[in-house]
């Protein structure tokens, strides 16, 4: 004898079975919250493995509570760069607080004017940019000491410089405070910064030696 077919289940919900459709609109629906909520749990495990990943990382660089600064070997960055150029670069030999945290030659591509750079940190912790310019004329000068007029000379070590003051707001001078220009032979020298102006005194005299062998090539 066959067993009569069981009858369909009614829903608490519809207060009699469902319908075909019904059960298959659950079913999809169903499938459709499991899917998103997979979908958020493997957002909130990727996140805390990323995270994870980034504090060990923390935990593996070693920190220091003091300022990294790069100390810039600017000698031997002239005397490799020395013979491609016909003039002599300055290479100043200073006392040892002072460091430089860049040096380079700028090749001067697009009719621009090549120049020697030295980016020095004194004692005081100030910063004095050396540059010696090579065939510079008044726009490189102009570029480099925006509405700056001169308003003074000065006399270091056999050396005659003109001297240069920033006039801005202080908000606005960045980098320029000070500075001090002059040429021999093909090359002109500007020291631009926020130094004292003891410590311009100091990198100038230190340049004097090369100035005064440019100036009679």
């Amino acid at each position: 004898m066959s067993r009569a077919p069981k009858p369909p289940r009614v829903v608490a919900e519809l207060g009699r079975p469902e319908t075909p459709q019904e059960t298959a609109d659950r079913l999809a629906e169903n499938s459709r919250k499991y899917r998103s909520h997979k979908t958020v749990n493997n957002l909130v495990l990727s996140l805390l493995v990323t995270v994870g990943a980034v504090l060990v990382l923390v935990l593996l660089v070693p920190r220091t509570d003091n300022p990294i600064t790069r100390d810039v070997d600017y000698a031997s960055v002239a005397a490799r760069m020395q013979p491609v150029v016909d003039q002599a670069l300055a290479s100043p030999a200073l006392p040892a607080d002072w460091t430089a945290n860049d040096a380079e030659w700028r090749a001067g591509s697009n009719g621009q004017v090549p120049s020697w750079y030295i980016g020095l940190i004194t004692p005081e912790n100030q910063f004095i940019g050396f540059n010696q310019a090579f065939d510079a004329d008044p726009t490189w000068l102009a570029q480099k000491l925006p509405d700056s007029p001169v308003v003074d000379t000065v006399s270091i070590a056999g050396v005659t410089w003109d001297v240069y003051r920033n006039s801005a707001p202080a908000a606005d001078r960045g980098n320029f405070d000070y500075a001090l220009v002059t040429t021999a032979g093909t090359s002109t020298y500007l020291l631009i910064g926020t130094a004292p102006t003891g410590e311009f005194e100091t990198l100038a005299t230190a340049l004097a030696t090369n100035i005064q062998e440019n100036a009679t090539t």
